[in-house]
């Protein structure tokens, strides 16, 4: 039988809790529900109001995956769902408030993927995000030099950034900001990725163009655009090992100089959150910035 489970008031069937998602490390279904229930008090607030789009690998990352946007068939009545406007007309799409839709939505065995802007507001953009991803040889390490250099070009605008992991290759900066739109938001962002190849032409690249990239680190302004998600705080991502997405101190962007030293999974991430908190939380506490 599938056991059912009750989450603050509402009751959850949680389907195979055995079956094991990452071969590579034999963690299971059951495994990942935990994750999220352990680190759910830092991962809900990157969620609350922003329509999530589902990357699904319910057989694991070596199995089918595919992303789904609408809200899916069988969603309960009490998961919270917004219309959201698009190009080729509005769709639905799930939110997730609150620890039960989280748990909900684990079970469905999916990597979270969230916009710059909230639902209250679809207009505006409260987050910049830049994508910064190595071409081979380049690594991770690479991606914190640029970092770095984004950083300070992106303080002397009064805009303080932070750090993930993209939880695969790369590494994610993140800042919030305001008074802006996500197109305005896109090109600021663009500007600086040309800026950055312009004072680094041997390490960055600007362009998405795959021949352009080996050894580069490909800065990827594009994300800011609405239609647009990136991978949200705290997300498992679908790959060999449960690893995450996971805020990094700037210290540990400085000194990082082997790019294993930039990969956390589930378990690194539960412990991190133990000892620190939530590494990003000041973007919900300090005063968003105004977008030149």
């Amino acid at each position: 039988m599938t056991p059912i489970t009750e989450v603050e008031g509402r009751r959850l069937a949680l389907s195979n809790l055995d079956k094991v998602l990452y071969p590579a490390t034999g963690f299971t279904k059951g495994e990942v529900l935990h994750y999220y229930a352990t680190v759910a008090g830092v991962l809900l607030p990157h969620l609350r109001d922003r329509p999530v789009s589902f990357l699904r690998y319910p057989d694991g990352p070596d199995g089918q995956l595919f992303f789904a946007k609408n809200v899916p068939p069988g969603t309960p009545e009490w998961v919270a769902t917004a219309r959201v406007p698009r190009a080729e007309g509005p769709a639905w799409m799930v939110l997730v408030q609150d620890l039960a839709s989280l748990m909900w939505a684990a079970n469905l065995v999916t990597e979270f993927h969230t916009p710059q802007w909230v639902i209250q507001d679809p207009g505006e953009a409260d987050r910049i995000v830049f994508d910064l991803d190595p071409g081979a040889p380049a690594t991770v390490v690479e991606c914190c030099e640029v970092a770095l250099w984004l950083r300070e070009r992106l303080a002397r605008d009064g805009i303080e950034a932070y750090a993930k992991t993209s939880g695969s290759k790369g590494l994610h900066l993140v800042a919030a900001v305001r008074g802006a739109s996500s197109e305005r938001v896109t090109e600021y962002a663009k500007r600086l990725a040309v800026e950055a190849e312009r004072e680094m032409p041997r390490l960055v690249v600007h362009r998405m163009t795959r021949s352009l990239r080996p050894g580069k680190v490909f800065v990827d302004w594009s994300q800011n655009a609405a239609r647009k998600t990136t991978a949200t705080p705290y997300t498992l991502r679908a790959r060999a090992e449960p690893t995450v997405s996971a805020p990094v101190g700037w210290e540990e962007v400085e000194a990082c100089g082997l790019p294993e030293e930039l990969v956390f999974r589930a378990e690194d991430v539960s412990a991190r959150v133990r000892e620190h908190g939530d590494l990003l939380g000041p973007l919900f506490e300090a005063r968003a910035a105004e977008v030149p």
